[in-house]
C-alpha cells in the first residue's frame, strides 16, 4: 500500500482516477520532466532523468492495478486462482507475492501480518487464499503465464 500511495502522490492523482486520467497526467509529467528539455544544464538534466524514470515506473505500476486492467484480465486471473496451486510465496512489508504452479506471479498489497499468519497456518494455502486474499486485496500480475 505504501508504494501505491507514493506513486499516486508522485503523479498527483486521486485513488479513483481512471486509465484515461492516469495517461493524461503521465503524458503531461513526462513532457515537463523530459531530459531533452535540459540540454544546457547537466545537473537539471540528471534530475530530470531520475524523475522521468520514477514517473514511468509509477505509471506502469498504477496501470497494472487499475480496475480497468484488472477487469480486462479477470478471466485469466480467475482461471489461475481457481485452477492452479501455489508453488511459492514471499511476504515483505504487507506485500504478499504468490507464484502459482502455472508460472503466474501476483503481488497482493496491504496484507496485514495477522492475515499472513493465518495463511501460513492454514491447512490448505490456496483454499485460504481463495477465501481471504485473492479477491479481497489489491493485486497485480508481475509475470506472465507460461503457455
Amino acid at each position: 500500500m505504501k508504494r501505491i500511495i507514493e506513486y499516486r502522490r508522485l503523479l498527483d492523482i486521486a485513488p479513483d482516477t481512471d486509465l484515461n486520467g492516469l495517461k493524461s497526467t503521465y503524458r503531461s509529467l513526462i513532457k515537463e520532466w523530459h531530459p531533452d528539455k535540459f540540454v544546457d544544464d547537466e545537473e537539471r538534466k540528471a534530475e530530470a532523468e531520475a524523475k522521468s524514470k520514477r514517473i514511468i515506473e509509477a505509471y506502469h505500476f498504477l496501470v497494472s492495478i487499475a480496475p480497468e486492467t484488472q477487469a480486462f484480465n479477470f478471466d485469466v486471473y480467475t482461471n489461475t486462482t481457481n485452477n492452479s496451486g501455489i508453488d511459492d510465496y514471499e511476504y515483505k512489508g504487507q506485500t504478499l507475492k504468490i507464484t502459482f504452479q502455472d508460472g503466474s506471479v501476483y503481488e497482493y498489497f496491504g496484507i496485514p501480518k495477522n492475515i499472513f499468519n493465518k495463511f501460513l497456518n492454514s491447512q490448505t494455502l490456496v483454499r485460504f487464499a481463495r477465501r481471504h486474499i485473492f479477491y479481497s486485496y489489491t493485486y497485480r500480475n508481475i509475470s506472465k503465464q507460461i503457455a
